[in-house]
């Protein structure tokens, strides 16, 4: 006599047994789709979004301007003539020249490159000391948390363009003999003094709501140590809104940056910088306005596919905005 349940298995035509052993159930549609996480979610979420794609595109295009300028602009943006003087927009010049005679429009590619490095560092420093700092406060809690929470309290208490500017004039002074690198180090340094802060909450905050999870709690019983709760379990979960800051943060130190070479504390020459050029041409603005305008657009346009890309990838990471 024949085994029931094989016999059952055998007379359903088109049916097969699945890695269990029980047969598949008619009409139940086969998916062999892995479950995604947080990050594949927001990964398919972005795909839809048209805001994403040209904030992505534009910052490409600023990244490919601060890597290779010779690329797009193969003339001297440093050197110049004064016999060229404030000369007009041309087929050579197609920003004109500014009062040294120097081609605007390669300044402003090459402007690109300080700008966003020094951006991008800052953001990389912010990021490692705030998140370092909330991570420990999170995780350890009692008087180290309030003894970081006070720190951070102190150095929130300081206007950042008060603080960058006595920190630049203190550390940099006249500016004279001071190389390229030294000055955008100084820069940058400040930018991650007076920023930290911020990150260091957004941590903290993070690790609080998750160092008490199901998971957590079952890692610390099983004998996990501080170290590997940290980093396999708490650091992945808490990155969602870092990431965000973090590419936010891009554009306003981009904007920073600007702002306090503008006011003659931040980067100087040699450096050649977006904000340099619009405190040079300030002067000329009825006789020459493209000394502003055209690194100004720049500027403008880098700050907002920073911000634009920020808040694209905090929808995506948002269940709730979904």
């Amino acid at each position: 006599m024949s085994d029931p349940s094989t016999a059952s298995i055998v007379s359903t035509p088109g049916a097969h047994p699945t890695d269990s052993g029980t047969p598949a159930t008619a009409g139940q549609p086969q998916s062999n789709e892995k479950p995604r996480g947080l990050l594949g979610d927001a990964w398919q979420d972005l795909r839809r979004k048209p805001l994403f794609w040209i904030a992505s595109t534009l910052i490409v295009v600023f990244v490919l301007m601060a890597l290779f300028p010779a690329l797009f602009a193969p003339g001297d943006a440093v050197n110049g003539s004064l016999s060229r003087s404030l000369g007009k927009p041309s087929g050579d010049a197609w920003f004109g020249y500014d009062l040294q005679g120097r081609d605007v429009y390669a300044r402003v590619i090459y402007g690109a490159s300080a700008s966003i490095q020094v951006a991008v560092l800052a953001v990389l420093g912010t990021l490692l000391v705030g998140g370092t700092m909330g991570i420990i406060a999170g995780y350890r809690g009692g008087w180290v948390d309030g003894l970081l929470s006070r720190i951070a309290d102190v150095f929130f208490g300081l206007p950042f363009v008060l603080g960058a500017i006595v920190i630049l004039t203190t550390f940099n002074g006249s500016g004279s003999g001071n190389s390229k690198i030294k000055i955008m180090s100084l820069v940058t340094i400040s930018l991650i003094v007076l920023s930290w802060p911020v990150v260091m909450r957004l941590m903290r905050s993070s690790v609080l709501a998750t160092k008490e999870a199901d998971y957590i709690v079952a890692a610390r019983a099983l004998g996990a140590g501080t170290g590997r709760i940290i980093l396999k379990h708490l650091l992945p979960n808490c990155l969602a809104p870092l990431l965000v800051y973090g590419t936010i943060m891009v554009g306003s130190f981009i904007g920073a940056e600007a702002t306090l070479s503008f006011l003659g504390v931040g980067l100087k020459s040699p450096v050649v910088s977006w904000g340099i050029m619009i405190s040079d041409g300030k002067d000329f603005l009825r006789v020459a306005p493209g000394l502003v305008f055209f690194p100004a657009a720049f500027l403008v346009t880098a700050v907002l596919s920073f911000v634009m890309l920020g808040e694209a990838v905090r929808e995506a990471l948002d269940p709730k905005l979904r």
